[in-house]
């Protein structure tokens, strides 16, 4: 059941703005057009970079929040809210995160992951109930580009009354939530080449974001050895042949070697990775890592300073 419809808006947000060297979009050749499309998108990563050093704190408090139990959770309505639900489900098969680490809520649920559903994006009631499960160890992260959704600004109200973190990512650095926000992440991409499609900068920006928000936490939680995904999780026959591959770059062995190591380590990476870099057996490597919060390269700071031998990479 939907809601009933709210009050005629008018927002006022840049992506609502008309782009003047787009007026004539019709009329362009394809080229011309696909030349404009591109153009501007080249804006969008400058104005990501613009509010980096806002998003490095959130990362480095994010991770203190999850060390102490918390989860995150993404609030978003339309195309924000089906970025949120990719990030979300990619970043187990890619860092073997935890399930309910990273949870996505999009307003109107499944439904309106594949069809847009009516007035779902105005129900802050919605948003509030969603959002009651978030907890005081939390955080919470709004996705709004115009940054005012009514879902979103239950969900945040809700959020921050249950003492979490909250942030919100935007197209809108005038956004009327920033004030729910403990950081806002307003990424200033403009007027749309098509006026208020979202679905164009302002939605790749949100998609940056979400991309180093949640790659930065992972490796900050340990999920990686240098710049390999050594929590991976091997569920198909290319991510089982990474899985060897990676193992094999990590530790400089042969393939038969990998393979041992990975047999004895009951076909997890970590731990027969860590066992061939310190030279320890499995069942040595898997306390290490749980004494180390999962962390290879901690684990291997460890092992170093019991032994006496220089940590190595």
């Amino acid at each position: 059941m939907t809601p009933d419809p709210a009050p005629e808006v008018s927002v006022s947000a840049p992506t609502e703005e008309r782009h003047p060297d787009t007026r004539r979009i019709d009329s362009m050749s394809t080229l011309e057009l696909l030349t404009v499309l591109n153009r501007e998108d080249a804006t969008v990563a400058p104005a990501v970079g613009a509010v980096l050093p806002v998003l490095a704190e959130a990362v480095e408090e994010t991770v203190a929040r999850i060390r102490a139990g918390g989860s995150v959770h993404y609030f978003g309505a339309g195309t924000s809210g089906r970025l949120a639900v990719i990030d979300a489900a990619e970043l187990r098969p890619t860092f073997n995160a935890p399930e309910g680490l990273f949870v996505a809520h999009h307003a109107g649920g499944a439904e309106a992951l594949v069809e847009a559903v009516e007035n779902v994006e105005d129900d802050e009631g919605s948003g509030a109930s969603e959002a009651a499960l978030v907890m005081a160890a939390d955080v919470a992260v709004g996705l709004t580009a115009s940054g005012r959704t009514p879902y979103v600004r239950g969900a945040l109200q809700t959020a921050r009354a249950n003492g979490a973190l909250t942030l919100l990512l935007t197209a809108n650095p005038q956004a009327q939530l920033a004030p729910l926000a403990d950081y806002l992440l307003a990424a200033d991409t403009g007027p749309e080449v098509i006026t208020g499609s979202t679905r164009l900068k302002a939605g790749t920006a949100q998609k940056l974001l979400l991309n180093s928000y949640s790659t930065a936490v992972m490796v900050r939680l340990g999920r990686t050895w240098s710049n390999l995904m050594v929590d991976v999780v091997a569920t198909n026959a290319k991510l089982r042949g990474r899985v060897l591959r990676i193992l094999r770059e990590a530790s400089g062995v042969d393939e038969a070697s990998a393979r041992e190591a990975l047999q004895a380590a009951d076909g997890e990476l970590k731990p027969a990775l860590l066992s061939l870099l310190a030279e320890i057996t499995a069942a040595e490597a898997r306390v290490l890592l749980e004494e180390h919060r999962g962390s290879v390269a901690e684990a291997m700071k460890g092992h170093d300073a019991t032994t006496g031998e220089p940590a190595g990479c």
